[in-house]
């Protein structure tokens, strides 16, 4: 146990820990404003539940060109890893100054756009630095501490804004703070974190090796059940604080001690999730994880139909969630590296966060959507989400097989 500890602690880099620390600041802005925003704009400046995850959606569209940027970025010897984080920063610090006075559907999508463009630029990078600095088996461990500093942020700023909230009462504060969050994010970046691109000597023209990663096979048929896990994360975000707060009729204060819970449950898990699912191939840890989202919305339906005790039924359900999640981010980023030719990591890791956008621009309206129909409907949604596990599975399944046959060839 000594030496599993140590590992932990000396094992990585000391870089990765000064990122995760950087990144625990930066998602205590982001949950601020994740889980609320949909709530005040809905029922506080009266837009539409669709309206609202039409916006949320938006910032996929200007994502996917973050996205593409970021992963020529940081690919190449001009621009790099470090320069491509500082930029992401500073254009999502920018998005707040458009969102905190935001009181139509207008500035709401403008908002949103220039926060997608920045998060965009952002993954890729900061996926590719954490990649750069670790290996093998520690490369799965590495990304599960980078996705619990997340977590323990994400939690401690939905805490911070329930708190905000109940006393005060001010919605429009938490996305100046989320601002803040991403200028404090800047400077650790500066000061902090080196730059760790290399050149291997085998650059490819960039666009030559975004269509050579596109022939990729193994890629290919991963990107497309990625999207489904990203549009389930998207629910999570955007769906579930609504559909608890109108259909299920919790308080705003229940609202943000149930997804406080959620996250910080997935932080207590998240490094033991990963230490476990090392055992595993990538592709069977994401079929573990897929299991996991097949119960959880189960439970979700189950609540919103009262066939648990509501409190009890969302506790459970946002706790599956939370480990269905922690069994995802770790594999899905590990698996994505090991496909990846090292010359090409960021174009790969920039197209794997291209799936985030796809499922954010999909899942937020669709969400909506369901929430502006009958119950039963509204209802029903989560009982479809369970049942889509299915497909994703069988993908998953021969996507193995292609990683089996690839590994004897060579």
């Amino acid at each position: 146990m000594g030496n599993a500890s140590k590992t932990w602690l000396l094992g990585l880099d000391r870089q990765i820990w000064i990122l995760a620390a950087g990144r625990l600041l930066s998602q205590i802005g982001t949950g601020f404003t994740a889980f609320y925003a949909p709530i005040f704009f809905v029922n506080q400046v009266g837009l539409s539940a669709t309206q609202v995850g039409l916006a949320l959606g938006s910032a996929s569209v200007s994502g996917v060109l973050g996205r593409f940027l970021g992963g020529t970025g940081v690919d190449h010897p001009t621009w790099g890893r470090k320069k491509t984080l500082l930029t992401a920063a500073g254009v999502s610090a920018i998005a707040d100054v458009a969102l905190a006075p935001a009181d139509n559907f207008g500035l709401l999508v403008l908002g949103n756009l220039l926060m997608g463009l920045g998060i965009g630029l952002y993954w890729p990078a900061t996926e590719t630095v954490v990649a750069d600095l670790s290996t093998g088996n520690q490369r799965n461990e590495a990304f599960a501490l980078v996705r619990l500093a997340d977590n323990i942020g994400l939690g401690t700023g939905v805490m911070l804004g329930g708190l905000i909230i109940a006393t005060i009462q001010n919605y429009r504060l938490l996305f100046v703070l989320d601002g803040i969050s991403f200028v404090v994010f800047l400077g650790v970046i500066w000061v902090a974190i080196a730059e760790t691109y290399q050149d291997h000597g085998e650059m490819e023209k960039q666009g030559n090796s975004w269509l050579m990663a596109l022939r990729d096979q193994r890629l290919l048929i991963y990107m497309a059940v990625n999207i489904i896990f990203t549009m389930y994360i998207a629910q999570i975000q955007s769906t579930a604080p609504l559909y608890l707060t109108n259909f299920v009729k919790f308080s705003p204060q229940v609202i943000s001690a149930l997804f406080a819970w959620h996250i910080v449950f997935a932080s207590l898990c998240q490094l033991a999730i990963a230490r476990n699912l090392n055992l595993l191939s990538r592709p069977r840890a994401l079929m573990v994880s897929l299991l996991l989202w097949g119960m959880g919305f189960t439970v979700m339906w189950a609540t919103g139909m009262q066939a648990l005790p509501v409190l009890l039924g969302a506790i459970i359900s946002l706790g599956i969630l939370a480990l269905a999640t922690d069994a995802y981010t770790p594999a899905a980023s590990a698996l994505v590296v090991d496909l990846a030719p090292v010359p090409q990591r960021g174009i790969y890791l920039a197209l794997n966060s291209q799936c985030w956008a796809m499922g954010y621009l999909i899942g937020p309206p669709i969400g909506g959507w369901a929430l502006d129909q009958v119950p039963a409907i509204a209802h029903g949604f989560w009982l479809a989400g369970a049942l889509s596990i299915v497909p994703c599975l069988l993908i998953l399944r021969y996507l193995e097989s292609l990683m089996d046959i690839k590994k004897t060839e060579v």
